[in-house]
């Protein structure tokens, strides 16, 4: 089929060499390839993960290629997650999906779920963050919002952090988070967990501070609890509560429709004492057609007094 051209040599450019860690294949909704921009596909060894964000009419010649380029040895399952419908559901079209998968990313031990919910619970394309937290984190006692399962805390302790505090609503994101950490020999001390709404949760957050290093991660929308667009702003007029002279920000926004001018505006209007100072990278697999519609990563030095 001639659209799957670029899926094609994608497929057989990844696996023509060993792929112990977990990557990102192929990334169509990043609109660089017309009309393959509804799915795409990731790899936690053994199993390849097919994201789907409509239905994929040729699923079973998608299937074929991945059976065709992929190391029998290696890959033992093909899931195929529908994300276009309620509960993110999903099917196994090839293989068995092992009891529990650990996968290795920037030398790091996860457990991922894949297609047992929406999140495999790792994102891939802030590898070169979490590489940069192993580097950059020495010493420091790091506040992580929105932690999810903890892989950007994983990094900040294998970076030689002094201690990290996570903070998420989802008991259970937690949970998997401090197993994350023990999988790394990390912990239990000195890594603090707060499962609870962040905003009901400012004065627990501050008796662990002040912090070094803070990671601000949230999700774009979560129904009942969290907007991007409304809400940031509110998580950032908190960091002079929070913040060591001095002190790193790591600001995240994961929204298509909220571009790096509102990331830079709302730290210069909530927080002047903050000074931009880079935009970091994401995975490169991540390619983007407008690089506004991807994943932004900004880097803000925290001083108390205003630029």
């Amino acid at each position: 089929m001639t659209t799957s051209n670029p899926l094609q040599k994608k497929l057989q450019q990844f696996f023509s060499q060993p792929q112990p860690e977990a990557r990102r294949i192929f990334h169509g909704r990043g609109h660089c390839y017309p009309g393959l921009e509804h799915f795409c596909i990731d790899w936690f060894p053994p199993v390849v993960l097919v994201s789907a964000w409509k239905p994929i009419e040729n699923i079973e010649e998608i299937s074929r290629l991945i059976l065709e380029f992929a190391p029998t040895e290696q890959l033992q399952a093909i899931v195929l997650q529908h994300r276009h419908i309620n509960q993110s559901p999903a099917d196994t079209l090839y293989g068995e999906i092992p009891d529990k998968v650990i996968v290795k990313a920037e030398g790091l031990r996860f457990e991922v779920r894949p297609g047992q919910q929406q999140n495999v619970g790792l994102f891939l394309d802030t590898g070169p963050l979490r590489d940069w937290l192993k580097e950059n984190s020495r010493d420091c006692n790091v506040l992580n919002l929105f932690a999810y399962t903890c892989a950007l805390s994983v990094a900040a302790m294998a970076g030689g952090a002094k201690s990290v505090t996570n903070v998420d609503m989802s008991r259970p994101s937690i949970d998997w988070g401090s197993q994350n950490h023990m999988l790394n020999g990390q912990g239990p001390m000195p890594i603090r967990r707060i499962p609870h709404n962040i905003f009901k949760s400012w004065g627990r957050i501050k008796q662990f501070g002040r912090y070094d290093l803070v990671i601000i991660d949230p999700p774009s929308q979560q129904r009942g609890s969290f907007s991007a667009e409304k809400n940031y702003k509110s998580i950032v007029k908190r960091m002079k509560e929070m913040c060591n002279p001095g002190a790193t920000i790591i600001g995240v926004l994961n929204s298509p429709f909220l571009s790096r001018d509102f990331l830079l505006a709302t730290f210069e209007k909530h927080l002047p004492q903050a000074t931009f100072e880079e935009w970091m990278p994401v995975a490169e697999e991540f390619e983007e057609s407008d690089i506004e519609k991807g994943l932004k990563i900004a880097r803000f030095t925290y001083s108390t007094r205003c630029s």
